[in-house]
């Protein structure tokens, strides 16, 4: 285990994308039932005001620093922290190796055939991937067995789960021995992506940390959550002093 920077009390591991990609494969490995994490500041500033996500996050095996404003926040409070590790860029790491490891991925959440749609990418991307199951992220409380169940049935060794923050990493963390998967991540919007019904933004704005302005240009629903990265900033920034 590498170091967990503090973060406005969320934990955060400073790990590089190959460390995290080779804990996860411990994980995998060692089949512990693990929940990891994929923390911006947008998660960061949301567990500031919701206490069973700080504590879901601080009790996750692995948070990693998805987003220019974890890996400024860690700099800024004078820790090391080596790079982003971006949550769709993760899952693509494990899907990549999948094969060779010979690793079963189940795809839950996004709109109905999002995650049928991101399958055809990934078995495109990553010959030989078993995606052993999809199911989209509409669903009621009542229907949760039934799906954990699916889950099962299919034994992934990873579940990558796109239901949005925090519902992805609640559902995860309360139903983890329910569902007995080595691996759940939540991945956001990482199926959508794949399936080619929201864009990433390009490059040159990847490398310009300007990620989270293209997502609200996109998405401007979004922009009242946008309102969260100044107010992550000055939250920091007091939080130095």
């Amino acid at each position: 285990m590498g170091t967990k920077v503090n973060i406005l009390g969320v934990h955060v591991d400073a790990v590089t994308m190959a460390e995290a990609v080779a804990q996860v494969e411990m994980c995998i490995m060692a089949k512990k039932g693990v929940l990891i994490a994929t923390a911006n500041a947008e998660m960061i500033m949301r567990a500031t005001h919701d206490a069973e996500l700080m504590e879901i996050l601080n009790a996750a095996e692995l948070v990693v620093p998805d987003g220019a404003g974890t890996v400024w926040a860690a700099r800024h409070l004078g820790h090391a922290m080596p790079e982003r590790v971006a949550g769709y860029d993760l899952a693509q790491e494990l899907m990549r190796k999948a094969p060779e490891e010979g690793q079963r991925v189940f795809f839950f959440g996004s709109a109905p055939g999002v995650a049928e749609r991101a399958k055809v990418k990934a078995e495109a991307l990553y010959p030989g991937i078993s995606i052993c199951g999809t199911r989209n992220g509409f669903f009621k409380e009542e229907d949760t067995p039934a799906i954990i169940e699916s889950i099962r049935a299919a034994e992934p060794d990873i579940l990558l789960a796109a239901l949005g923050v925090p519902k992805q990493e609640k559902w995860l963390w309360k139903n983890r021995t329910a569902l007995g998967v080595p691996v759940s991540i939540g991945v956001g919007g990482t199926l959508d992506v794949m399936a080619g019904v929201m864009k990433r933004a390009p490059h040159w704005m990847q490398r310009a940390k300007l990620e989270w302005l293209f997502r609200g240009m996109l998405q401007p629903k979004r922009a009242g959550r946008l309102l969260a990265l100044p107010e992550f900033v000055l939250k920091v920034h007091a939080s130095k002093s």
